[in-house]
Formats: structure tokens, C-alpha cells, sequence
């Protein structure tokens, strides 16, 4: 069962003093942190104990944060205040401090846990905060299992005067003192890194949209040294403008900046790209812009540096490639103010000095087809699109790859995301999982362990997608409102294979067409495209939607297994086989702490 979990404290205290500090050699150590509301009051910092499974929280309030009697601070699956499992600091009309753990029900009100694991509560009287300690998993039902990914980590805050903290209703609070941010709290333990030149990429002085969301875009020329020589990019690193950084974030704007892309223009060298600034989704934008997709650098709120191997990095300029990126940069302004402004942006840190090994992407998952659709109304409706071992059997060298990090993407409607690894019909351990995926953070992470690939390998990723609330079927395809299925994989050395994805067989789906049009009476139209088809389907009844879900889990599927240059590798890839799975991958048992 997986909850949420909010901390609840009292704030007559000041500041902790410090983390601990760590030695670089001791790699069962991880640390980050993030801010949690929009105005940079509130900060959480976490350092992540592998040997032990266990997290120590360190939360601080800056001189601007108000005094509070309570205040709330966890996890949540999706954000929510309801079902949550909470640690609570509150202060009783006595002046009395206490420390509980406890949960909320379906309407957001706290009860205290039987078993109590929050852990090493501690308020510091010279600062402005608090520390507590969690292990990931405390097999309580009542608690929130921490796994890799995303974590939705909620906070509310308030001046009651309280008798019990039972019965505190966490979202009966004002806008302004309850809320939510999305981090991965499993970070992978620091990576020691060269130095490099440094190249900042960011928006100046830009006066942010009074809109609750925008997405940002600029397109920028590299500059000279960049387009007349490859360089490798080896460190994204997250950090403030007044320290040694690489994402810089306008100090009292970290909470309005959610996440940033570097996007290369993937056109001809001599192409010139218009230096388009503005909202990313604006009908003016020009239409040449639109060929800045490919991702080259990545960050959100909370994420740790991305650091490349040290035998690899990724080619960026030279005199074969365009000459320009565009940064992408998601505002989140939920009080929808009109006085934010930013100059925030991303540094890629280079070199020259070509490592040993080119690093790449590629892509996984679905094709970006309208042959694909998500009837409406579902909660979790799973599509999947695989990389087979015939396409890695031509497209990969003799010694395989080495995947090293991974970026899951869906558009609006996608809640979990995992790619599968199969040797010869054996599964090996999951090559990257995020089941509270959230489109709203989307980073590149880096994986706990590298992953080598080998020629006749297979790998399978699938998304599932919560359409509730809409009746029509949600398509396949490039816009924000269509969906995708993906996941960017990283990994050296750099091979011709670019994307190995699937979608149905045409064969397939023309049969089910046929099938809804004889059977159920729909206006289907042989002449219609896919979109148009699934669109005239209605409703989406149980029936219908299983019916669906087979064709796409049974039927066989159309390959693409493309090179870099977009051509595909040469043979028929049209109505393969899904490989079969002789042996899944045993479930993971859960490892329970001893008190």
C-alpha cells in the first residue's frame, strides 16, 4: 500500500547546525536537496544511507517563513493530503512539544500510527529547523514504501492552537500553507568529476507569465570554440548563481523553477535557426524551431549533478552539426504572480579532450504513431512498445553497450513508467522504474548501476495512462495533448542503432477496425487515418477497452530500427512476433528493518 508521508512540527526552533560531513570515498552516501514551496521559504535537504536504507531530513526556514504551531511535511503519491502516512511535530496550548507519527484518512485528517517510525527527531533551539530520520521501507502498512523515482513530498503548515494533534486537517489550510514538490530521494552517490569549461545557457532577466505554467523556450547560438571543435559534454550539476554551479537558479526564484532542457537543433549545419524566445506552446512560434528536440542536457528541482562516466561523454558542436540549441525552462507559478523575474538557466561543463568514448542516446518505447490510443475513463491503462532482439542483434557492436542513465517520458496523461531488460527469454533486473512518473518531472537520471546491453537483447517499456475524465480515446502522437511512450536511454560507446521502437502491425490494426465497424456498428472509415478512427469509437466500455488491450499485448507489431541518419536497418520490420519471456525476473522481497 503506498501512502504518503507528512512531517508536522512545531517552530519555536531556529537552524540545525549541519549535515554530517563524508568523506568522497564513502559511497553509501548520498546527499541533495531542494526548496518546497514558491517563494524559497522552506528548504529540505536529505542524505540518503545505503548500507542502512535509511534517510536523514534536515528541514530549514528562512527569516521570511512565519511562526507556526504546526507543521506538515511527507510523502504523497500523486500530492494528495488524503491517505497519507505523516511524522508530526506540533505544539499543544501547554508549550509542550510532540513528536508523532501518524497517517491521514480519506479526507485529509490525521491518526497516529500504532507503530512509530519516525525516527531521531531533533529541534535545534539556535536555528531554524528540524531533523528526522526514516527508513525506506518500514513494512507498515500505514507507511509510505520509498522506492526509486519520483516522490511526491507534501507540506502544510498552521497556527492552531492545539489539545491533539488528532483530527488536524492537513488541506484545510490556506493555498499559502500547504503544497507539494516532486524529487527522487534515492540519489546516486557523488561522482567525482575533471575540470571543464563551462558554457551557460540561460534566460536574462525575463519577466515570468502571471500563468500558474509556462514553458519557456530561447534558442541560442553556440558560441565559436564550440562549433569548430566537437567537445564532449561530461557534468550537468544543479546549484545556486552565487555559488560554482551548472544549473544556475536566481536566488528567491528556486521554488518557481521546476525544470530545464538543453535541446540541440538536429538540421543541416548550415541551417540557420530563428532566435526564438518565448512560450514554447505560442502559435508564433517558427516552425523551424521545432527541429531543437533532441535532449543534450536536463534538470529538476532536487535533482543531483548528472555526471557522464568517466570514459564517456556526450559530442556536442563541430563542424558537422548545426550551430544551435534552445533551453527550455518550466515555470511553476501556482500564485500566479506578476513580479517574478528570472534569469535562470543551465551550464553545460565541456571539454576538448575527447574521452575515450562517445557517448549517445537512444530511444526506446513506443513509435510516435497515431496507431496507438488510450480509450478514455481508465485509471491505469498500459501500453507498451519494444526493442527486440533482432534489432539489437544488428544494431548493437559485438561487446554490447553500457546504459548509464535514463530519461522516461509521457506527455499529460502518463503515471508510471519502466523499461524491462530479457536475455534469451531470461529477465535480468529492471533497467530503470518510476511508478509515480509525473510528465511535470521529467530529469535524466543516473542509474544506481550500469547496465550492459548485448547484441539479441530485448528490452520492453511500458507507460500506463490515467485517462479519467475524458471520453474520448487519447492518440499517439507529437503533441502536448497526444501521448508518447519513451525512454531516452544513455549509454557508450555511441552505435548507429538510434531508436528501436514498435507500434502495432497495420496488418493488426486494420483487422480491428474492420472488427468495430462490423460488430459494433462504429463510423469507421477505410479511409480514414488511425486518429480519426479511434476517435469515432464511443464509449470506451470495459469490453471495448479489453478488447483493445489484447490487440496491442497479443497482436504483432511493427518495428522501427533506425539508424542515426533515419534510415532503417536493412530487412522486413513489419509483423513481428512479441518475443516470448521464459523466465520473469522473481519478486523483489521486502527487507524490513529490525527494531
Amino acid at each position: 500500500m503506498y501512502i504518503q508521508c507528512i512531517l508536522i512540527f512545531v517552530f519555536s526552533f531556529i537552524c540545525c547546525d549541519s549535515f554530517t560531513i563524508y568523506k568522497k570515498s564513502d559511497h553509501q552516501i548520498a546527499e541533495s536537496e531542494s526548496v518546497l514551496d514558491p517563494n524559497g521559504d522552506l528548504s529540505i535537504k536529505w542524505r540518503v544511507n545505503y548500507s542502512i536504507k535509511k534517510i536523514h531530513f534536515e528541514v530549514r526556514l528562512s527569516e521570511k517563513a512565519p511562526s507556526v504551531n504546526w507543521f506538515a511535511l511527507g510523502f504523497s503519491d500523486r500530492g494528495d493530503f488524503e491517505n497519507a502516512d505523516l511524522c508530526l511535530v506540533w505544539t499543544d496550548y501547554n508549550d509542550i512539544d510532540h513528536f508523532e507519527d501518524m497517517h491521514s484518512d480519506e479526507k485529509g485528517k490525521l491518526l497516529r500510527d500504532a507503530n512509530q517510525n519516525c525516527d531521531a527527531f531533533h529541534v535545534n533551539a539556535k536555528g531554524r529547523c528540524l531533523t528526522f530520520e526514516r527508513y525506506f521501507d518500514t513494512c507498515d502498512d500505514n507507511d509510505y514504501v520509498i522506492e526509486d523515482g519520483t516522490v511526491h513530498i507534501i507540506w502544510a503548515r498552521g497556527t492552531d492552537k492545539l489539545f491533539s494533534a488528532k483530527g488536524l486537517c492537513l488541506n484545510c489550510t490556506s493555498p499559502h500553507d500547504h503544497g507539494f514538490i516532486r524529487v527522487r530521494l534515492l540519489t546516486p552517490t557523488g561522482i567525482s568529476q575533471e575540470k571543464a569549461e563551462e558554457l551557460s545557457i540561460t534566460n536574462k532577466n525575463l519577466k515570468v507569465p502571471s500563468s500558474d505554467t509556462t514553458y519557456w523556450c530561447k534558442v541560442v547560438k553556440l558560441p565559436e570554440f564550440v562549433t569548430e571543435k566537437v567537445h564532449h559534454i561530461i557534468r550537468v550539476r544543479n546549484g545556486k548563481q552565487i555559488l560554482q554551479a551548472s544549473v544556475f537558479l536566481v536566488v528567491g526564484n528556486e521554488g518557481l523553477v521546476h525544470h530545464m532542457e538543453v535541446f540541440y537543433c538536429d538540421s543541416d549545419p548550415q541551417q540557420e535557426i530563428p532566435l526564438y524566445e518565448g512560450n514554447c506552446f505560442a502559435p508564433d512560434r517558427p516552425e523551424t524551431t521545432k527541429v531543437c528536440s533532441k535532449v543534450k542536457a536536463a534538470w529538476a528541482m532536487g535533482a543531483p549533478p548528472f555526471v557522464y562516466p568517466k570514459e564517456a561523454g556526450l559530442p556536442l558542436g563541430g563542424r558537422a552539426a548545426n550551430k544551435y540549441v534552445m533551453l527550455e525552462v518550466h515555470y511553476n507559478n501556482p500564485e500566479v504572480k506578476d513580479d517574478w523575474i528570472d534569469s535562470s538557466g543551465i551550464t553545460l561543463h565541456l571539454t576538448a579532450n575527447r574521452r575515450e568514448y562517445d557517448a549517445a542516446i537512444m530511444e526506446l518505447g513506443l513509435e510516435y504513431t497515431d496507431k496507438m490510443a488510450i480509450p478514455g475513463g481508465q485509471h491505469a491503462f498500459p501500453l507498451t512498445g519494444y526493442c527486440i532482439p533482432q534489432c539489437t542483434g544488428v544494431g548493437l557492436p559485438k561487446q554490447g553497450i553500457v546504459v548509464f542513465g535514463s530519461q522516461l517520458h509521457t506527455h499529460l496523461t502518463g503515471v508510471a513508467v519502466w523499461t524491462r531488460h530479457f536475455r534469451q527469454g531470461i529477465e535480468l533486473p529492471v533497467l530503470n522504474r518510476d511508478v509515480h512518473y509525473s510528465t511535470h518531472f521529467q530529469e535524466i537520471r543516473i542509474l544506481h548501476r550500469h547496465v550492459r546491453v548485448l547484441p539479441g537483447d530485448y528490452l520492453m517499456t511500458t507507460c500506463l495512462y490515467n485517462t479519467i475524465g475524458k471520453e474520448n480515446a487519447t492518440i499517439g502522437g507529437h503533441a502536448i495533448t497526444d501521448e508518447m511512450c519513451v525512454n531516452y536511454m544513455h549509454y557508450y560507446p555511441a552505435t548507429e542503432l538510434e531508436v528501436c521502437k514498435s507500434a502495432v502491425s497495420n496488418a493488426a490494426l486494420e483487422k480491428y477496425f474492420k472488427f468495430e465497424k462490423r460488430w459494433n456498428n462504429m463510423p469507421i472509415s477505410y479511409k480514414a487515418s488511425p486518429r480519426a478512427n479511434y476517435l469515432s469509437i464511443k464509449p470506451w466500455t470495459p469490453l471495448r477497452t479489453n478488447t483493445l488491450d489484447m490487440l496491442y499485448s497479443e497482436s504483432p507489431i511493427s518495428m522501427q530500427c533506425n539508424k542515426s541518419d533515419g534510415n532503417r536497418f536493412q530487412g522486413d520490420w513489419e509483423g513481428i512476433d512479441i518475443p516470448k519471456i521464459k523466465r520473469p525476473l522473481k519478486p523483489v522481497l521486502r527487507q524490513c528493518p529490525s527494531y
